[in-house]
């Protein structure tokens, strides 16, 4: 008989401290995975802009919060900036990660914008320039982004979307919609990408609403439900003012169950002075 003998039943004094032994593994790695989470966190709102430029006739207001899982956190970023020839820029962006690592890749990248627009006026050349900047530090991470620039003297705004969520508009006449403008493919992923420019001169009072996909989309909530969300609130509020506005919108964030951060971004601008 070659049977072997079954082994001996655990005791309850093993079990228990196989469980514990167990029991404070897990508790340290969510205590290591919490620590990163709030290191993520604290990375993201010491890099987000404390204030964003505005001028006469044009308010601007600006929201970000986290996942609503508290995991997914450090990917969406929000920028306002003077430029050299006194227009102002705005940006608005998505890395594609979470964590330490994505809030990190989001501070190179609003670096690397802020220093192409210093010496680059068109927005599509911003793009193309920071999109060559994020490629050469060889990292495997990238991002969906739309830049902004508003020239004070011509009411005009210029924009280059790359892979992003389109924005939202609505004018004081009651028009409103979601814009259609061709874009390029996110940044950080192809060499020497062209990015076409959207020019729109501002000759009615209105918003302009930059958003992330955590603000329309989430698990069963389709990101053109989102979408048309947004553009019911944005104008069913014509007077509201752009932090009015920005917290209105941020809000539609929490009925999609997102499961990402969210951000949003808002230029609330007076009808562009002298003739159209």
């Amino acid at each position: 008989m070659n049977r072997r003998r079954p082994s001996r039943s655990a005791t309850a004094d093993e079990l228990l401290t196989t469980l514990q032994h167990l029991t404070a593994r897990a508790r340290k790695e969510v205590e290591l995975h919490q620590a990163r989470v709030e290191l993520a966190e604290a990375l993201q709102r010491e890099m987000l802009p404390a204030t964003l430029p505005a001028l006469p006739g044009l308010q601007t207001a600006a929201r970000y919060t986290p996942a609503r899982s508290g995991l997914d956190i450090g990917g969406d970023w929000y920028d306002g900036f003077v430029l050299p020839d006194g227009s102002l820029g705005f940006a608005i962006g998505d890395v594609q990660g979470h964590d330490v690592e994505a809030a990190a890749f989001m501070g190179q990248i609003r670096i690397g914008m802020r220093a192409a627009a210093s010496t680059a006026a068109d927005p599509g050349e911003v793009m193309g320039r920071t999109n060559d900047l994020l490629l050469s530090v060889d990292s495997n991470l990238f991002a969906t982004c739309t830049f902004l620039r508003f020239d004070p003297c011509t009411w005009e705004l210029h924009s280059a979307r790359a892979g992003h969520v389109p924005a939202v508009w609505s004018s004081a006449e009651g028009h409103s919609g979601v814009t259609e403008d061709e874009g390029g493919v996110p940044l950080g992923i192809l060499a020497k990408q062209h990015y076409p420019v959207t020019r729109r001169r501002l000759t009615t009072a209105g918003a302009v609403v930059l958003i992330t996909d955590g603000v329309v989309e989430g698990p069963s909530f389709p990101i053109d439900a989102g979408l048309e969300q947004v553009r019911e609130q944005v104008a069913a509020l014509p007077q509201a003012t752009a932090d009015e506005l920005a917290d209105d919108v941020i809000r539609a964030a929490r009925r999609t169950g997102h499961q990402d951060d969210a951000a949003v971004l808002v230029l609330r601008h007076d009808a562009a002075p002298g003739p159209a």
